[in-house]
């Protein structure tokens, strides 16, 4: 067993919010006979599916559907990774590099960007990809306001002079423009008579490395090889995707060689795997990072004592330890030491002392908070917990709730909540860590933060082109939002994954992305 320490960290290359399996963590069925033992039919010891094998690769739930631009699903991400490509994509130090663009430049008033693309790239179907559908694809996720939309906030027009040639022009320059476009799968490029034919959602047509050969609903994804892959064909026959929800049934599949890959892994059974000479293991920090937020629209959280009082209050160490049994790393703001635009912040000490004077200062004695867990992530209850007895030492009763994540989403979105612990991941670019959640007119404020310094900010570093003065100017955003107690950060997560001996040539990326279009399977 050899453990792997990750010297990049990232998200899954998109801004996503996490996406759960229904049924409290059961596990799936895979045999259809009541069981939840995988089957070893797509070939899992390399056997099956062509000269290559068929790599089994469990996650922990079934897509909710195959529409890049419309799912905002982890689990789909991992699928989709393998089946689209975008114009740039992030490498192993999520710097953006050639993809179905091969080259590209910027004007010199840096308002207008001419991507050049690939020769003789197509679609699954054999269709050429051209211009035309980077084009559509994109006009598609404006015009429909689809999720990755605000990625496409500064652009002013996207042209195909020519079926080798995109041109976008942004109304002010814009330095993340390479990342917004190839950070995640969601800005992929996608072929239209799959979107209007209805087909995408089940049967994706796209130009990555692999195709989508059967889908079946509540059991696996199948993935075959694409020959005429622009980047080459891969060596692997193809990829299935089963879903199993519960981990003690995908760690025993992978020791029984039923399954060559999974990031179904509790943190708590680290230590363990450390020990197991039959699997490979990768632990290391990522860019997701957990936060409380606090709803300001709401008393007495809309007065920043308080917000403070509670960041004072809860005891980050315990909650760290209890949730991640260690692997991850406690941070006061979203971004990660290992990142270049890291920004040291460390003003809250466990301190219920300064807590209780906060509150004093305030004027409040005592409150109810209603605290939005989820049934989904069982972080959020154990973290819930700690804070209960925390909170209680300055007279704030909390009240915790765990509906499914679904619920959990319409109660965020509603602003039905006091206060509220979830994930962010997909960050690489600093844009990503904060405009969405704490511009005032963010998409993703649930917490109703405003704050005119901080908006000035995050508007200035999008359109500012010296990283030098960018970064300052996020330093300063990212303190001024804890200084608010905008989120209350707690830590960021690590990237765990274990893959069987078999597995080949596969590299676990600190930014999740799944990829195994340079895997081999040995014999």
């Amino acid at each position: 067993m050899r453990r792997h320490m990750l010297t990049t960290a990232g998200a899954v290359a998109a801004v996503l919010a996490l996406a759960a399996c229904s049924g409290g963590g059961e596990a799936v069925d895979l045999d259809g006979d009541g069981s939840a033992e995988t089957s070893t039919e797509s070939g899992a010891s390399g056997e099956a599916g062509g000269s290559g094998g068929t790599l089994v690769a469990s996650i922990g739930c079934e897509p909710d559907q195959l529409d890049p631009h419309k799912s905002s699903a982890y689990f789909t991400f991992q699928v989709l990774e393998n089946v689209y490509d975008t114009l740039v994509e992030p490498d192993e130090n999520l710097e953006m590099q050639p993809a179905l663009a091969e080259s590209w430049e910027l004007s010199e008033d840096q308002l207008t960007w001419t991507f050049h693309l690939r020769e003789g790239v197509t679609f699954h179907d054999g269709s050429p990809m051209t211009a035309d559908d980077v084009v559509y694809s994109y006009q598609r996720i404006i015009d429909e306001e689809l999720s990755p939309s605000w990625r496409f906030s500064s652009v002013e027009e996207i042209t195909a002079p020519d079926p080798a040639t995109v041109q976008i022009t942004v109304t002010a320059p814009t330095p993340n423009l390479l990342s917004s476009l190839g950070g995640y799968k969601g800005l992929a490029i996608v072929q239209q008579a799959n979107v209007e034919s209805g087909e995408i959602t089940t049967t994706p047509i796209g130009t990555g490395p692999f195709k989508v050969e059967e889908n079946v609903s509540g059991d696996h994804i199948t993935l075959t090889a694409n020959p005429d892959y622009w980047g080459g064909a891969p060596e692997l026959a193809g990829v299935t995707f089963r879903f199993i929800s519960e981990p003690a049934t995908a760690i025993a599949a992978l020791r029984n060689n039923e399954v060559n890959w999974t990031d179904t892994i509790p943190a708590q059974q680290v230590s363990t795997l450390e020990g197991d000479g039959t699997i490979e293991l990768a632990v290391a920090p990522s860019n997701d990072y957990w936060y409380l937020a606090l709803n300001e629209n709401r008393e007495p959280w809309n007065d920043v004592r308080v917000r403070q009082a509670v960041a004072y209050a809860i005891d980050r160490d315990a909650i760290l330890q209890a949730t991640s049994y260690g692997t991850a790393v406690a941070n006061q703001l979203a971004i990660p030491e290992t990142s270049g635009w890291y920004t040291e912040y460390s003003e809250y000490s466990y301190d219920p002392e300064r807590a209780q004077q906060l509150m004093a200062e305030a004027g409040v004695t005592s409150a109810t908070i209603d605290m939005l867990a989820t049934s989904d992530y069982p972080e959020t209850s154990t973290a819930a917990q700690i804070m209960e007895a925390n909170l209680a030492e300055i007279g704030i009763t909390m009240n915790i709730r765990t509906p499914d994540f679904a619920t959990w989403l319409d109660e965020q979105n509603t602003g039905s909540f006091d206060m509220l612990m979830m994930s962010w991941i997909g960050n690489i670019d600093p844009d990503d860590f904060y405009y969405a959640q704490h511009h005032s007119g963010g998409g993703s404020n649930a917490q109703g933060y405003s704050n005119p310094e901080v908006d000035a900010l995050l508007d200035q570093g999008r359109t500012e082109t010296d990283e030098a003065t960018r970064k300052d100017l996020y330093a300063q955003a990212a303190t001024m939002i804890a200084d608010d107690a905008s989120y209350i950060y707690l830590y960021n997560p690590a990237v765990i994954q274990a893959w069987g001996p078999a597995v080949q040539g596969y590299e676990a990326r600190g930014d999740k992305a799944i990829r195994f279009r340079d895997v081999t399977l040995a014999e």
